[in-house]
């Protein structure tokens, strides 16, 4: 028999250590190829992690809430077959370009990944991947704060160094003082929080980690950003009338269900191309525009907690694909098979309170995002139709959009511009669009 170390795998770029949750199988317990043996949880998601082997559990390495690094050993396995330590991860020679390096680091777990996780002067952090590239091109410490990173905080990510690689020769000469990575400022002082006293009867619950998580997410985007919000009322009654005429034809023919919330993120996008500088992130004194267009998707969990899937690229779907790649996210959120990178690299967020019944809300803009988009519900309404007879009263679906901005970059103008787009191209909805 041979032993088998079963090892963290790699969760996506920046992810680089979890907690572990719970054990699914004990010591001893047999498990089969593709069993989920163990629940994990990164600061952005929970997920399982399968044994791409079968055999014996006989020895636990990491046990309930300890963290363990990408790469590290959290189990051994007996399996068939003689000698021990089975090489279940392979580092490959590095390929002679960027490119082929990143798609190698990325397909595999490399056991060397959390070694290293450097830090460079206390201010420039490299994800295993990055330094990877850095080291191959031979770029230094100090070309390395010339990049202006484009990642959470300003760390520098694959797209940026492989960027900076690729025009290398047009880069001017490094300075000999190194440039101080741009950080979005923290505030100095933290009020203080306020507390409640404690009476008989009363009932302490503790935060779990997700809470904790989000909590002190909601009070940084607080703290970071000026919040401004806009409303606006929408007359969706085309959309409904579309929705109801499409849905069960959907279903029939792809098998999904046709909610509102693609034809949301449709007029979203649009509106994002209208105005590509809500598109944006802060890094320092840096406007960082985004090329790719990613809709964070705020959904609530059975528990409570709330998680933010991302549609990737959500301009290049159509509203087929949308509303499969929302019903996926929102499935699997639910049922704790997201990926950590399923809920990275958001660009715009939409919130849907209406889903609550509430008619409208003042979202906390997720940072590092500018703006958040609150949809609410849609309720019938007597309103006020002009016609060429005159005016006239008619029952309508209507419904309350907010949209809260950062205002250290996105002005009352772009804000509200931004809205009445969405709310445009709603009210216009065509009741012949293709689905």
């Amino acid at each position: 028999m041979a032993e088998y170390k079963l090892l963290l795998p790699s969760m996506g770029e920046g992810v680089m250590e979890a907690t572990i949750i719970t054990w699914l199988f004990n010591e001893g317990d047999n498990v089969k190829e593709d069993d989920s043996v163990v629940e994990i949880a990164t600061d952005k998601v929970d997920s399982d992690v399968p044994t791409p082997v079968s055999g014996k559990i006989v020895k636990i390495l990491k046990q309930k809430d300890e963290v363990a690094k990408v790469g590290e050993a959290i189990a051994i396995l007996e399996i068939e077959g003689e000698g021990t330590a089975s090489e279940e991860v392979k580092t490959e020679t590095p390929a002679a370009t960027p490119d082929t390096e990143t798609l190698t680091t990325i397909e595999q777990p490399l056991q060397t990944a959390a070694a290293s996780n450097v830090e460079f002067s206390g201010d420039l952090y490299l994800s295993p991947l990055v330094k990877s590239i850095a080291q191959q091109e031979n770029i230094s410490e100090t070309e390395l704060k010339t990049i202006k990173g484009s990642g959470l905080e300003g760390r520098i990510t694959k797209e940026d160094i492989l960027a900076y690689v690729a025009n290398r020769g047009n880069q001017p000469a490094p300075q000999a003082a190194p440039v101080q990575a741009a950080t979005t400022p923290k505030p100095a002082v933290s009020a203080p929080a306020a507390t409640m006293p404690v009476s008989a009867g009363d009932e302490i619950i503790p935060m779990d980690r997700m809470r904790k998580i989000i909590a002190e997410n909601m009070v940084k985007a607080k703290q970071i950003a000026p919040h401004v919000t806009s409303f606006i009322e929408t007359d969706v009654t085309n959309v409904v009338k579309w929705r109801n005429k499409n849905k069960a034809i959907f279903e029939k023919r792809e098998g999904e269900k046709l909610t509102f919330m693609p034809i949301f993120v449709k007029a979203v996008v649009k509106a994002i191309q209208d105005f590509p500088m809500i598109n944006v992130s802060i890094n320092g004194e840096n406007i960082i525009k985004k090329k790719n267009i990613n809709i964070g998707m705020a959904t609530a969990l059975p528990d409570g907690n709330l998680i933010v899937p991302v549609i990737k690229n959500a301009d290049q779907l159509s509203l087929s694909g949308l509303a499969k790649a929302i019903n996926d996210l929102a499935y699997r959120a639910r049922n704790k098979k997201l990926r950590p990178e399923d809920t990275q690299g958001a660009t715009y967020t939409i919130s849907n309170v209406g889903s609550f019944g509430n008619l409208m809300g003042t979202p906390i803009i997720p940072q590092p995002q500018v703006a958040i988009l609150a949809i609410g519900a849609i309720v019938k309404k007597p309103a006020v139709l002009e016609t060429a007879d005159g005016d006239v009263i008619a029952i309508r679906n209507l419904m309350f959009m907010s949209h809260s901005y950062d205002h250290r970059v996105v002005d009352g103008s772009l804000g509200g511009m931004m809205l009445k787009h969405v709310h445009d191209y709603l009210e216009n909805w065509d009741l012949n669009t293709e689905v």
